[in-house]
């Protein structure tokens, strides 16, 4: 899909192959999202640098993440987004020529259209197709900071039930703790990323001043964020082991109760089986009073260990 837009007085304008032959050239956003070849023919029309393909983008390996133009720049950006309530992280490669922006990505990232909700609430401000590139690094890093957030009230929740210490509760837990561990995880790979990203473009000679204050503003509050992403990693952790700890507590508690089970009915085990043999030899088969004798041993012997094991405090 292909989606070009004008800047017109600091906002976004879509335009349309019925606005004119040249609709295309008056572009400074053209968004491409799994184009197919048509697409990506023309745009290479009015562009004057190289486009990745669809593939390479999702590879990171198989470009590189930062590429300086003589008119340009290309940068490879991770946004972190919810798909199918999963938590994702997918590559965007941006391209600028010095006046024109292409964004290249396999599918829609949330950020592209919360900028499109901006726009339509006339919020936007934007001088070129660079301030836009930096508008979507900001989006992306205010969006982080409402996940950690959200990951925070998550794991409080989760800690409650962990404290509660119900063997149900705790295996839901678990389950909650191993998602939040991977959404923190994703979320600082995005960090690390961006911040990566924001370093590149600082060091661009054509920044504007007022545009190197923006970046250094993003990256302050990406290095406030990583704090608090790695103690919301630890967290996780701390939950986790904590709870599996009181998961071993309880089946500890359940063998114990066998072991003690087992080993009250072990003498009347023993004693029952002795005198339930059939030799003929046996003299306490002939005596009277054998079978209330054979009961009262195995009453006793049953009730004898009970009772040291709940003097020692063992249950």
């Amino acid at each position: 899909m292909l989606t070009a837009y004008a800047i017109d007085n600091g906002r976004l304008v879509q335009l349309h192959p019925e606005a004119g032959a040249d609709w295309l050239q008056r572009s400074r956003w053209l968004d491409l999202v799994d184009p197919n070849d048509a697409e990506r023919a023309a745009v290479a029309s009015v562009f004057g640098l190289p486009l990745l393909d669809t593939e390479d983008v999702d590879e990171l390996e198989a470009s590189a993440h930062h590429v300086t133009y003589a008119n340009g720049l290309q940068v490879n950006c991770l946004f972190f987004h919810q798909l199918e309530e999963q938590p994702r992280n997918t590559n965007v490669s941006f391209v600028y020529d010095g006046k024109r922006l292409v964004s290249l990505s396999s599918r829609e990232i949330p950020h592209a259209r919360l900028l499109r909700m901006r726009n339509q609430r006339g919020t936007l401000d934007l001088e070129d197709a660079f301030a836009l590139l930096l508008l979507l690094l900001e989006i992306k890093v205010d969006a982080l900071a409402d996940e950690m957030e959200q990951a925070y009230r998550t794991l409080e929740d989760i800690s409650r039930l962990v404290l509660g210490r119900d063997a149900e509760d705790l295996e839901d837990a678990i389950d909650g703790l191993a998602e939040q561990e991977d959404l923190v995880g994703k979320v600082r790979l995005c960090l690390m990323d961006g911040q990566r990203d924001l370093k590149f473009l600082f060091r661009q000679r054509s920044v504007l001043p007022e545009q190197r204050e923006w970046i250094s503003e993003m990256l302050g509050d990406i290095e406030t964020l990583l704090p608090h992403n790695t103690f919301l990693s630890e967290k996780a952790d701390f939950l986790l082991n904590t709870a599996q700890g009181f998961l071993n507590i309880e089946q500890s508690q359940i063998m114990k109760i066998f072991s003690i089970v087992a080993l009250v009915f072990l003498p009347p085990t023993l004693i029952a089986a002795i005198y339930g043999m059939n030799f003929r030899l046996m003299p306490e088969l002939n005596w009277p009073w054998g079978y209330p004798i054979a009961l009262g041993l195995m009453v006793v012997a049953g009730i004898s260990p009970y009772l040291y094991f709940k003097r020692k405090g063992w249950f």
